[in-house]
């Protein structure tokens, strides 16, 4: 039932921050698994970030670790990835995605994706 809306994506110099917002609607997504994933053209879709339900914790991909952090707000029903000390390898497509259950690391558990926002760091 929930549906995801990506938005914040940019052009950043290295270095430099963003906050991506994913918006839900349909169901709350804090009793989801909700993930971060970014892909690069002809690349798969690799996790950056998966937030397990009920403020346990949040999994981080060792590329960036101690530079991104998520959030939720769970009055507006958004999750977001900040993204701080933003370098060119950062450069992707991200999509949030969200499920219920066990949470995974790979994004072929996933089932219902967000349309993506495009991140480009140069």
């Amino acid at each position: 039932h929930v549906q995801l809306v990506e938005s914040g994506g940019g052009l950043v110099q290295p270095g430099g921050s963003l906050r991506l917002s994913c918006a839900a609607s349909g169901d709350t997504i804090g009793r989801y698994c909700m993930g971060w994933f970014h892909q690069i053209p002809d690349k798969e879709r690799e996790v950056v970030a998966v937030r397990y339900p009920g403020g346990v914790g949040t999994y981080y991909s060792d590329s960036v670790k101690g530079r991104f952090t998520t959030s939720l707000d769970n009055a507006d029903n958004i999750l977001y990835l900040q993204m701080n000390g933003l370098e060119p390898e950062d450069t992707a497509m991200y999509y949030c995605t969200a499920r219920g259950g066990a949470c995974y690391t790979s994004p072929n558990e996933y089932k219902v994706w967000g349309q993506g926002t495009q991140v480009t760091v140069s």
